[in-house]
């Protein structure tokens, strides 16, 4: 019975992470911990946008990529060939309801969103060239999770001080950064395969060392956002080059860590 409950959790889990909800859910929870730590309500739409969006983004390139993912995620690949009708629907009804979410945010949202867009459509070619591979993904990211609620919340009282937004941006941008420079490590691929997975590492464990520093250093509203980047640490310390673990542990840190951030008083 024990055995039998454990095996369907570990396929609730596989299911989470290779459809990409798993992701989803990571920028959705990131949106509305942006939002708390710079004092704004958090926006429907917002979370709404950055978890269909994402989903959107992301399940498309699993589904057109399929060949090179055979050699990097090849439990994902299988999942997605096993279930591409699914997917496609999934991906289809995440892709409207964004494209309905992205018509009500308004035009100063719907600039906002254009190039993380595009980036995300083009994901496909971009990371190919090595060391580009990490900037445009934070860049996407921080243009969601940050970028989106400050622009909906724009007009708010309080007024969100820009300092604050910094400290912000900072502690996440470190974080992502983290995260995309450890999924190279898994994937053997971009500026992991340039300096050798060992160095890769290192890189992303100071990178996400670098952000706890700056969030226990970071005005009091924000200073709760530190535990993003102290669960990206804590995943990358025991970090396993499997691909479960980077999918589940390493991309299931950011989901954690913005619950977590979620749950702390805004000093």
């Amino acid at each position: 019975m024990a055995a039998a409950a454990v095996t369907i959790a570990l396929r609730i889990v596989d299911a989470l992470a290779f459809s990409s909800t798993w992701m989803a859910l990571a920028a959705a929870a990131l949106v509305a911990a942006s939002s708390h730590a710079l004092g704004v309500p958090a926006d429907p739409r917002a979370i709404g946008l950055a978890l269909t969006g994402t989903l959107a983004i992301y399940n498309i390139d699993r589904l057109r990529d399929l060949e090179r993912d055979r050699c990097t995620a090849p439990l994902r690949t299988a999942f997605v060939m096993r279930h591409e009708v699914a997917l496609v629907g999934c991906t289809t009804a995440a892709l409207l309801l964004a494209m309905a979410l992205f018509a009500s945010a308004g035009m100063g949202a719907g600039v906002l969103l254009l190039p993380a867009l595009v980036l995300g459509l083009a994901h496909r070619r971009l990371k190919r060239i090595a060391f580009f591979k990490p900037i445009y993904i934070v860049a996407a990211w921080l243009t969601v999770v940050v970028g989106l609620p400050w622009c909906l919340a724009a007009g708010a009282s309080p007024t969100i001080l820009p300092s604050h937004a910094g400290w912000l941006i900072a502690i996440l941008a470190l974080s992502i950064l983290a995260n995309a420079v450890a999924s190279n490590v898994r994937d053997h691929e971009a500026g992991a395969a340039r300096l050798g997975s060992a160095r890769a590492l290192a890189i992303a464990r100071g990178l996400a060392a670098v952000g706890v520093v700056c969030g226990a250093l970071a005005p009091g509203p924000v200073r709760m956002l530190v535990a993003v980047p102290a669960a990206t640490l804590a995943a990358l310390a025991p970090f396993r080059s499997s691909e479960r673990y980077g999918l589940v542990i390493v991309d299931g840190a950011l989901l954690a860590g913005a619950l977590v951030a979620l749950m702390l008083p805004a000093a």
